[in-house]
């Protein structure tokens, strides 16, 4: 009697199916993990938030970030429209940090800033300035604003201002200054002060003009169609950036201003293949900020980092931040550069996850998981993990390479501690000391310690 070869079905540690799969056994793997990581006290907790309540809440937040219409509407210096800037106020990336705990390139930034708004003459005078105890320091979320990397907004900064139509609030990000040696991965060198204020006095009063011609730009139809180009809109923003110059092109050719100057500024934007990332950044900060302050919402509104800290914010624990030490990301590093160069995981752009883009939609860019190694069936998966810890799936920002499905989001606190799955994210990495810029782009995950907190604050509230 002829007997078919036994089905397997292996749950939970990979070991056992790799040894069974070695031998030629028709076996597949289940990857199962014990709710909050096998804690008992977490696992009860978490329990205790399968409540109705909650349900709602949620249902009310993942409709606001569904239904917003973020509109890039205009462009201002950081101290004329960031409610709490002053002269000597500068915003960093992720959650709050102190002087004496902030990395190396956000010390490098802070210092260029000072040069820049022309408060100290170089780097000993800057340092001297902020030990001083002069220089307020603050975190661009809780001020409406976000910043790529080190995340420097200095008053006389030209910021995007950005618009949720749907919802009324505003938010802000600064200019992207493009790749090399820049400010925000710590650089502070005389270049570097010269190209922010070329920014300041030639491209932002050209694309303020620009935009008053050709009025508020919908910044949510550009991403979705950069999604259908190859863009995940974090690391990859070659197809949003060039919608974006070609919608206000037009319109900066028709403003007055002189043939050269129009010229610098239509090259500075067309070699920027991340110049549309702060604007995007900024339109994902607008987005969740409506579904922000929701009591009972599990929904996970901030994903941030200092360089020394990452932070995690729930819409319904308001303000309050829930942070661990920041990790280095699994890094391609550029010629030159090693392990040891790398800073821990810097920025705000992790927003863009947040929101929905950058690592959560992965299938949409696959080139950017092959940076480290990845392909477009591993650059799928990561989309359709991180579809297990979401809300929803946005129709309306698609990716061709998933037959069309929308990208996941609404990241629910409760589905990451039910599952282990922790949020993917992509981004720049930046050299641990002062001065010498970015050495490569990386990959890694948020880290669960942000959760555990968040899951204790949120039973203890509720």
């Amino acid at each position: 009697m002829r007997l078919d070869r036994p089905k397997l079905i292996n749950v939970g540690l990979r070991s056992f199916y790799d040894s069974v799969h070695a031998q030629g056994a028709n076996v597949a793997h289940v990857d199962w993990r014990p709710p909050a990581g096998g804690d008992p006290e977490l696992a009860r907790l978490l329990a205790k938030l399968d409540r109705p309540e909650i349900d709602e809440a949620n249902k009310k937040a993942i409709t606001k970030i569904l239904a917003a219409r973020p509109m890039l509407v205009g462009i201002a210096d950081a101290k004329d429209v960031i409610l709490g800037m002053t002269e000597r106020t500068i915003l960093h990336s992720g959650p709050p940090i102190e002087w004496e705990r902030m990395s190396g390139p956000t010390k490098g930034a802070v210092w260029g800033a000072l040069i820049y708004e022309g408060l100290a003459k170089d780097q000993t005078a800057a340092d001297k300035l902020v030990t001083s105890g002069k220089i307020k320091f603050g975190a661009c979320h809780d001020h409406d604003s976000v910043g790529p990397m080190a995340g420097i907004i200095s008053p006389s900064m030209p910021v995007f201002i950005v618009e949720n139509q749907e919802n009324g609030n505003r938010s802000y990000s600064n200019f992207n200054e493009g790749l090399g040696k820049v400010l925000r991965y710590g650089a502070y060198e005389d270049s570097v002060i010269k190209r922010l204020k070329w920014i300041e006095k030639k491209l932002a009063p050209m694309l303020v003009d620009a935009l008053k011609r050709s009025g508020p730009i919908d910044l949510k139809n550009i991403m979705a169609q950069a999604l259908q180009m190859g863009d995940e809109l974090h690391c990859r923003n070659v197809a949003s950036s060039l919608i974006l110059m070609k919608m206000i092109a037009p319109h900066m050719a028709e403003t007055g201003f002189d043939k050269r100057d129009v010229d610098d500024c239509l090259k500075f934007m067309g070699d920027n293949f991340l110049f549309f990332l702060n604007p995007a950044m900024a339109a994902c900060k607008a987005t969740l900020d409506a579904a922000h302050g929701i009591k009972h919402s599990t929904v996970v509104t901030t994903l941030a980092r200092n360089g020394t800290d990452f932070g995690i914010r729930l819409s319904g624990l308001g303000k309050r931040w829930f942070t661990a030490p920041a990790e280095i990301p699994k890094t391609l590093f550029f010629p030159g550069f090693t392990v040891e160069d790398a800073n821990p995981d810097i920025g705000d752009s992790a927003i863009m996850e947040t929101a929905g883009f950058g690592g959560f939609a992965s299938a949409a860019a696959p080139a950017v998981v092959q940076v480290v190694g990845g392909s477009p069936s591993v650059a799928a998966d990561y989309t359709r993990e991180m579809g297990e810890i979401c809300l929803a799936k946005d129709g309306s920002l698609s990716i061709p390479f998933m037959n069309f499905e929308g990208i996941p989001r609404g990241i629910d606190l409760r589905k990451v501690m039910d599952t282990g799955i922790l949020p993917f994210i992509n981004t720049g990495v930046a050299h641990k000391r002062p001065g010498f810029g970015t050495v490569g782009f990386g990959v890694l995950r948020a880290p669960m310690l942000c959760f555990k907190k968040a899951l204790k604050a949120f039973a203890e509230e509720y």
